[in-house]
């Protein structure tokens, strides 16, 4: 699912994350879209919670897994389903 590949990213390379994505939501520094770096990353909502994160690529593009068992893909956060879904985005590293 969408927040066991960040958790997988982000524990494979030595650092400590919660493994849900509200819990990552909740750690995560909110930043602005415009100060977004590789690595950091774009939480969605569906309806009226949070429903789906991802990890920002740089360009406009990040890495995500839609739903549990379907293949990560890349996406660009200007296609208009994730623009009307985007609630934050957030950085867990200094």
């Amino acid at each position: 699912d969408c927040s066991g590949l960040v958790y997988y990213a982000y524990t494979s390379n030595g650092h400590v994350v919660p493994r849900t994505s509200q819990a990552q939501y909740d750690a995560a520094r909110n930043i602005t879209l415009a100060e977004a770096a590789e690595g950091d990353l774009l939480f969605f909502r569906d309806e009226a919670k949070l429903s789906h994160v991802g990890i920002y690529l740089g360009d406009g593009e990040f890495v995500h897994a839609p739903s549990t068992g379907d293949t990560v893909r890349v996406a660009r956060i200007d296609s208009p389903y994730y623009q009307l879904h985007l609630i934050a985005v957030g950085r867990l590293l200094p």
